[in-house]
């Protein structure tokens, strides 16, 4: 095969790429008004083999988004309110007696989480016993129950969503369970026009509905493509000197993660910004990452994995706050 021949292989594989991705954005969008950012977000964790954590006030259309998503990509679609008395049989399910020819015997019945895309709604009301039950499936991609594993079918994705407003009776997930998500997605209000759009589409006779864009098994065929996308080692630095500044201890920390860090994200952290990155040039038409690249994707992807010290907490200082510093401050060679 001739360099100019394995060019365009490339260029068309990419393309098809980009347009597929291009098309779930733009399905999605019919429904969901405003949040662009969050829906790029959630296709990244999806492509890359992630799960996202959403954050933000109730009637924001969280539910919406993945009962959108599941419908444009031909999946099966789960959601579980989660409240402090589930229990972890609520969601992975149970063996249960039943009747056969005369007999009797267990069977095992599935729970909600045996479907393609699930909404883990509220998942900080759960406690912390239920909690494990569902991020253990996020991380094995299989459940155990009685001694015996079920797989789960691919795609599994998991969005999780959280209130951080009403905080009393809740049990918040503990770092190393957060750092299982992928993106840790931050829902804004809609401004007064996407509330004037959002009035228009649903208090009327002709609400839009969703179709399928593309098959599920595509979405398969996407994820393997992200990873086979080059990262240049100077990028790759790039991205290793950024995570390790958001440790205090290290020579590359900035002020502000001096003074208010009290541990940085994990090696897992530095997994989700560059397959993101992967994902964000492959969204532009790219077969190359860039440090814009990593850039754009480094708040969503490491904001949930670090931990403030007490000053930190104290001052009301945002994480982000601190990632914009280390973005401006690391040199890019």
């Amino acid at each position: 095969m001739t360099t100019a021949v394995a060019m365009r292989d490339v260029e068309s594989t990419v393309g098809d790429f980009t347009t597929d991705l291009r098309r779930l954005r733009e399905e999605i969008g019919t429904m969901i008004v405003g949040q662009e950012t969050i829906i790029e977000g959630v296709l990244m964790c999806l492509l890359g083999g992630g799960h996202a954590l959403l954050e933000g006030v109730p009637g924001l259309g969280k539910t919406m988004l993945v009962r959108t998503l599941a419908e444009t990509i031909h999946a099966n679609f789960s959601r579980i309110q989660f409240t402090p008395d589930l229990m972890p049989a609520d969601i992975v399910g149970t063996n249960v007696i039943t009747e056969d020819h005369g007999g009797k015997r267990f069977e095992f019945q599935k729970g909600p989480i045996f479907a393609n895309i699930l909404l883990a709604d509220e998942i900080n009301r759960a406690t912390p016993k239920t909690q494990s039950a569902l991020l253990e499936a996020m991380s094995e991609g299989s459940v155990t129950v009685a001694k015996q594993t079920y797989q789960l079918e691919k795609p599994f994705f998991v969005l999780a969503t959280q209130n951080p407003l009403e905080m009393e009776g809740t049990y918040p997930l503990p770092e190393a369970q957060l750092d299982r998500f992928f993106f840790k997605l931050v829902v804004e209000y809609p401004n007064k026009a996407n509330l004037h759009t959002i009035i228009d589409r649903t208090t009327t006779d002709d609400v839009p509905k969703p179709k399928a864009v593309i098959e599920k098994a595509r979405i398969l065929e996407m994820r393997e493509l992200v990873r086979k996308v080059p990262l240049a080692r100077q990028i790759q630095d790039y991205a290793v000197r950024v995570v390790l500044a958001t440790h205090p201890e290290n020579p590359e920390s900035t002020a502000m993660s001096k003074q208010f860090m009290r541990y940085g994200a994990s090696p897992r952290g530095l997994q989700s910004v560059i397959l993101a990155a992967k994902i964000r040039a492959l969204l532009e038409g790219r077969y190359a990452v860039s440090i814009d690249d990593i850039r754009h994707v480094a708040a969503p992807a490491l904001r949930h994995r670090m931990i403030m010290n007490f000053e930190g907490e104290a001052e009301g200082i945002r994480t982000d706050a601190i990632i914009a510093e280390i973005l401006k401050a690391t040199k890019e060679t």
